[in-house]
């Protein structure tokens, strides 16, 4: 009688090993297959879930720099009350102040690009911290307006560096499923910054013109101090590491990110390739700044897909509406400055609380579906609050539906042009550019947003409130057809295949338009035979 192992490694009585291999069962032994097969499952989910829960735990560190630009956005709105009050300063300083921050971030958006690099995406995120640490901390013992700028332009540039890096940072270690809802992230942190941002002007309002803002601008340095903590967290970008030849590293944090090692030699073979064709025959010798500005034709249409929507996330008006909510709100007939505080938190709580739709949606319907919904409701609100503005005197209506749009027009944004254009400037560019190309469209996302910033009190004076929300109603529809015309849909596609659909897509209209002109040849050559 024949015997197999028991699973302890004894030998069976006709001296053949009882191990798993061998065709015959002992006589009273069970059948281990259902067991083992539910001790697999269970071992996949383990590692399911505990890579989940690291993933995430590197998008969250990853975008507390993101926490930085939203509490400066939200903080500046009230704090600048008591700025100018207590360093007596005009109206045009206020807009100066404000928008400053904006257009001096895109050097650090310009440098982060080029640094991400060398150094790599994690020290790119130690640096920002650093840098808006110094700008912090100077702001807020500035016993002069002078003083306080100075501090202004270094916090500037720290978040220049953060906002650039983050969604990159994110993109690159994400799995695909989940890649729009995790790069979403950074915004979801901005949004809970200029939250935090408005309910600490409410806080501190009560304290003495001279510290209330001091203390504001104070608190916003606290969540650079936990980056430092997050340094001991987050790996490195296995997509840098494999552009620096570092494989071996670069597959250890794929198998941290990844749930199935197969998908993990899968992804690491599509990162080499993409990597090796970066560096090989057609860029050879060929600067990324020369590429950029000389584009060929795929990459002409991933800058103008990049860079325009984040454009259109700016121009639309989105910053004025935050950073100058109190001065809205007063427009429309609140006057007391406790009041006035308290309704720009009922903003911060919208964007805030729309953005977690984004989160669940991005990765189930897709960004392009978000980005329309979100375009087509901003316009309304943007219209809306400048008819109210318009046909309206101040009163109770007014202040109900002011409070009503602005809130809706921060919700609308928060659904999707808000998250989905950094998860694309994240994703649609090729490995060799990413960086920069992404470092182009956050400056021109803080070129528009300075712009904006600095010129939304001074433009209102002259055209009305109502006359510039109707102003960016007529953007927002622009962005509309902008989306419709120009933005593929990205959901569920690698970096790598996202790409070659940008290559696909070219190689196809080249085609179309070869076979339209040998057509139209032979329609030629055919009537000159009759």
């Amino acid at each position: 009688m024949m015997f197999q192992e028991n699973g302890n490694g004894e030998m069976g009585l006709s001296g053949i090993p009882l191990g798993a291999k061998n065709k015959y069962l002992r006589m009273n032994s069970q059948v281990p297959d259902d067991n083992d097969d539910a001790l697999h499952q269970q071992q996949l989910e383990d590692k399911r879930n505990s890579t989940r829960k690291y993933v995430i735990a590197c998008a969250i560190f990853a975008s507390l720099n993101n926490v930085l630009l939203g509490y400066d956005v939200g903080v500046m709105s009230g704090a600048v009350i008591f700025i100018k009050e207590d360093l007596n300063i005009t109206e045009v300083q206020v807009e100066f102040l404000i928008g400053i921050l904006s257009i001096v971030s895109l050097l650090g958006s310009l440098g982060g690009g080029r640094t991400s690099d060398i150094i790599g995406r994690k020290w790119t995120m130690a640096l920002a911290a650093v840098i808006f640490q110094i700008g912090g901390i100077t702001m807020t013992f500035a016993p002069s307006y002078q003083v306080l700028m100075i501090g202004r332009l270094l916090a500037g540039i720290g978040i220049g560096f953060g906002v650039m890096i983050s969604p990159i940072y994110i993109a690159e270690i994400s799995p695909n499923l989940t890649r729009g809802s995790l790069t979403a992230f950074p915004e979801i942190f901005i949004n809970v910054g200029i939250m935090l941002g408005y309910v600490s002007n409410y806080a501190f309002s009560g304290l003495s013109v001279h510290i209330s803002w001091r203390v504001m601008l104070a608190v916003g340095i606290l969540p650079s101090v936990f980056i430092g903590f997050a340094l001991f967290v987050i790996p490195e970008s296995p997509r840098w590491l494999v552009m620096q030849n570092r494989i071996e590293e670069a597959r250890s944090v794929l198998l941290k990110t990844n749930e199935d090692e197969k998908e993990v030699e899968e992804r690491l073979a599509e990162i080499q390739q993409a990597a090796g064709f970066a560096n090989s025959g057609k860029y050879e010798n060929k600067p990324v700044w020369r590429e950029l500005l000389f584009p060929p034709p795929a990459l002409r249409w991933m800058l103008i897909t990049g860079l325009g929507i984040q454009c259109f996330q700016q121009i639309s008006g989105i910053d004025a509406t935050v950073y100058y909510s109190p001065e809205i709100f007063q427009a429309t007939g609140i006057e007391d400055k406790k009041k006035l505080l308290a309704a720009t938190v009922a903003v911060g709580i919208s964007k805030t609380v729309f953005i977690l739709v984004a989160i669940v949606l991005i990765d189930k319907v897709g960004r392009k579906p978000l980005l329309i919904t979100s375009t087509i409701g901003m316009t309304v609100c943007l219209f809306g609050m400048g008819a109210t503005l318009s046909f309206f005197e101040k009163g109770p209506l007014v202040i109900g539906l002011g409070i009503l749009f602005v809130c809706g027009n921060v919700g609308f944004f928060s659904i999707g042009l808000g998250p989905v254009c950094w998860v694309l400037t994240s994703e649609i560019f090729p490995l060799r550019v990413r960086a920069q190309a992404s470092a182009l469209g956050a400056v021109a996302n803080r070129v528009c947003s300075g712009l904006v910033a600095m010129s939304f009190l001074s433009l209102s004076g002259k055209i009305s409130f109502a006359g510039t929300f109707f102003l960016f109603s007529a953007i927002s529809s622009l962005a509309i057809v902008f989306v419709f015309t120009i933005v593929p849909e990205t959901k569920g596609k690698s970096l790598e295949q996202i790409e070659m659909m940008f290559q696909n897509e070219h190689e196809s209209q080249v085609k179309e338009m070869e076979l339209g002109d040998v057509e139209q040849l032979v329609q030629n050559k055919t009537g000159i035979t009759n």
